[in-house]
This record gives C-alpha cells, sequence and structure tokens, in this order.
C-alpha cells in the first residue's frame, strides 16, 4: 500500500460490510465511522450528505455514482473503480487512494486538501473548483485531465504528468516545472507568470 502523506497510519475500523450488493442505493443521510467495506458493489448508488469517516474501502465499485455535499475523511481507498464517478461538493481531506481505477472521474467544488494520490492514472478525469491543498499527486498521470480553478496551493506534483491538461485558473504556486511533465498544457497568463518565476526568468513590461 501506498505510503500516507506524512506517515499517518490508516485508520483503524471496527465494523466490515462484506461482499454486499449496494446497487442503487440511496446513500442520502447515511453516516459510518470505522467502517471496512469489502468488495461492495455501490455501482449507480447516489445521494446526498452521507458521512464516512475513517473508513476504509476495499475493492468497492463506485462505477456510475453520484454523490453531491457527502463527506469521506480520512478515509482510504484500495483498489476501486471510479469509473464516471461524480463527486458535487464533497469533501475528502486526508483520504488515501492506492491501485484506484478513475476513468471519466468528475469532481466539482469540494475540498480535497491532504488527499493522497500518488501515481494516480487520472488521465480524463476533472475537477472543477477543488480545493486541493497539500494532495499528493507525486507521479500522477493526469494527460489530458482538466483541473479548472482548484486550488493546488502546497500540492506534491514531483514527477507529475501534466501534459495537455487544461490548468486554466488553478493555483500552481507549488508546480516546479522543472520535476513535471507539462508539454501541450493549457494555462492563462497569470500562471505563465506564475512558472517564469518558478524556472528564476524575471517578467518586464517592454
Amino acid at each position: 500500500m501506498a505510503d500516507r502523506k506524512h506517515g499517518r497510519p490508516v485508520p483503524p475500523t471496527d465494523i466490515t460490510i462484506r461482499s454486499e450488493d449496494w446497487d442503487g442505493r440511496d446513500l442520502s443521510g447515511h453516516e459510518h465511522a470505522n467502517v471496512a467495506f469489502v468488495d461492495v458493489d455501490m455501482t449507480e448508488a447516489s445521494g446526498r450528505g452521507a458521512v464516512f469517516s475513517e473508513c476504509v474501502f476495499r475493492g468497492v465499485r463506485f462505477n456510475a455514482s453520484t454523490h453531491t455535499d457527502a463527506a469521506f475523511v480520512n478515509c482510504t481507498f484500495v483498489r476501486c473503480s471510479f469509473f464516471d464517478t461524480a463527486f458535487t461538493g464533497c469533501k475528502l481531506v486526508g483520504s488515501m487512494f492506492d491501485g484506484c481505477t478513475y476513468g471519466l472521474l468528475k469532481a466539482e467544488g469540494g475540498d480535497w486538501s491532504f488527499a493522497g494520490l500518488p501515481g494516480a492514472d487520472l488521465r480524463g478525469s476533472s475537477f472543477t473548483g477543488v480545493r486541493m491543498r497539500e494532495a499528493d499527486l507525486t507521479g500522477a498521470r493526469c494527460a489530458g485531465a482538466s483541473f479548472r480553478d482548484v486550488d493546488l496551493s502546497g500540492a506534491w506534483l514531483h514527477k507529475a504528468d501534466l501534459s495537455g491538461c487544461d490548468l486554466r485558473g488553478s493555483n500552481l504556486s507549488s508546480l516546479d516545472p522543472r520535476t513535471a511533465a507539462l508539454a501541450g498544457a493549457v494555462i492563462d497568463p497569470v500562471q505563465a507568470i506564475v512558472l517564469a518565476g518558478a524556472l528564476g526568468l524575471e517578467v518586464r513590461d517592454p
């Protein structure tokens, strides 16, 4: 399993829910703390305001599920599938992702600060207006993904592949262009000045 940021341990769990079929279930109002979900099918599950605190998800299928104003705080996701999953206004602060798949994942608004996505294959995913302060995207494969108006301040972006990525409006103050792949990435003029400064260049008026 990938190491959690700053060496934080995986939260302990008290209850295990195994191999249950939650396909299409309404998760509105669900509250779970320190629960292990193993091989649970949450395909096309949906709901508003669900709360999962310090839970562990192993082999859970979130495909085509939609989550609105939900919280997955300090959770751990191992070998989970997020194909066409949508998170709107959700809080995933401190959550760790390991060996997961994310095809067409969509996140709009919400707070993913301190989330751990090292090495994640986020190609084709989109994040819009998300707070991702100090998120771990070390070695993440984001080619062709979209990070629009995302707060990436303090994020770990070493060896991240951001080629062809739409980064407009995002905070790139922690991005070292010498240690990430940026060919074909789309940025705005303000970001261009920030990246030029990171390269030691001085930007002056004519």
